[in-house]
């Protein structure tokens, strides 16, 4: 291949990367982080390949690039990762700098961050915006940037991978992924959700954000790691239900293995209450009371409402519930009874307190008792006055 010396000199894994660059690329070829332009050449060459965009963040890189590296399909541009890049891509290639700080080799084309992996953190979270659907990356990374961040990285962002090849290099083992997007983010897409981003995960789900229709979503699937059957399909269908009486955040539609409604954002109640004066806290508590009455008379269980910390979402001082995968029917609920041990609770109690907002615990307690034999509005009343 043509000479590509420059401010960078290629070491192994560029070496290693641009084989499976010169097997793997098609298309419209973007190359992350060009340095020497090693990637960009390889890729060029291949005959499926119609144009290569190389960038790199370092101007000086890209000017040594354009004076020695003449090629028709090649164009190189300044960027750090993809801000500059505009448009979708059938390849992807990318060689990150992925040494910790630790090791104050003080490099920019090297030092991944304090981690080492913060740069391919930040370059996946990306990615998607950029890849078409049948599109794949071909990214080299190592074992000092740690295999399993990696890999969890890929997985959040809705992408699967699979190892190409292996390499032991001293004190490290250097690795090429072929990554490329999932069946569930194709299917997203497809359904026309855009900017699609890791939310936050939890046992049995993966949530997500995005666009669709102009307006924010959420999108909850499955957590491959989790052995719970039927979760999503039963959330989802329990959301459907507890809409037509007010209560969760509008679902928009589902499928079997995942389902989008319009995102709530806001604060979880406890952090809510720390910061929120007296009335507001006290119609707060008035308005789950009434929305854990609903579900009673649903003679339903939602389930974890005696410590609801990340059940109820407060946003504009309305408060929404959230995750439902565990409710399920039951001639015995226990909604109301259940936020009645929360606010007569330890780290509850302290901050209703400090509010000005006084709980006679016991007389709750025997309320609580007196509702539970006859579930109606009144015994509620009775209760919610005692806030």
């Amino acid at each position: 291949m043509p000479s590509c010396k420059s401010v960078y000199d290629p070491q192994e894994d560029s070496t290693l990367l641009e084989r499976y660059v010169r097997r793997y690329a098609k298309g419209k070829v973007l190359d992350v982080g060009t340095g020497s332009g090693m990637q960009a050449i390889a890729a060029a060459l291949n005959p499926s390949v119609k144009s290569v965009l190389a960038v790199d963040i370092q101007k000086e890189v890209i000017d040594y690039c354009r004076q020695n590296i003449k090629n028709r399909k090649i164009k190189f541009t300044q960027s750090d990762l993809f801000s500059k890049v505009k448009g979708k891509f059938d390849t992807i290639s990318f060689n990150p700098p992925y040494l910790p700080q630790e090791l104050q080799v003080k490099d920019l084309t090297l030092e991944g961050g304090k981690k080492g992996y913060e740069v391919i953190e930040k370059f996946l979270n990306d990615v998607n915006d950029f890849l078409n659907p049948d599109g794949v990356i071909l990214m080299i990374f190592s074992s000092l940037t740690k295999k399993e961040k990696v890999e969890e990285f890929i997985k959040n962002n809705l992408l699967d991978f699979k190892e190409l090849d292996k390499m032991h290099i001293f004190f490290e083992d250097i690795y090429v992924y072929m990554i490329a997007k999932s069946e569930l983010l194709k299917k997203l897409e497809n359904d026309g959700i855009t900017n699609i981003k890791y939310f936050a995960k939890g046992h049995r789900g993966f949530l997500f954000t995005g666009s669709h229709k102009s307006k924010k979503v959420a999108i909850k699937s499955k957590n491959p790691s989790s052995t719970a059957f039927g979760r999503i399909e039963n959330e989802s269908k329990w959301l459907k239900k507890l809409n037509k009486i007010g209560i969760g955040s509008k679902l928009l539609y589902s499928k079997s293995d995942y389902f989008v409604y319009e995102f709530i954002g806001g604060g979880f109640i406890i952090d809510y209450m720390k910061k929120s004066n007296k009335n507001k806290i006290k119609k707060l508590i008035k308005d789950v009371f009434i929305q854990m009455h609903k579900l009673d008379k649903m003679k339903v269980d939602k389930e974890e409402m005696h410590h609801p910390l990340k059940h109820v979402i407060i946003t504009k001082n309305k408060p929404y519930l959230i995750d439902f995968e565990r409710m399920h029917y039951t001639n015995d609920p226990k909604n109301v009874t259940q936020f009645c041990q929360f606010v007569t609770g330890g780290h509850a109690t302290h901050i209703l307190s400090e509010k000005g907002i006084k709980i006679n615990k016991n007389e709750i307690i025997e309320l609580a008792k007196v509702y539970k034999n006859n579930m109606n509005t009144k015994n509620l009343k009775k209760i919610i006055n005692m806030i």
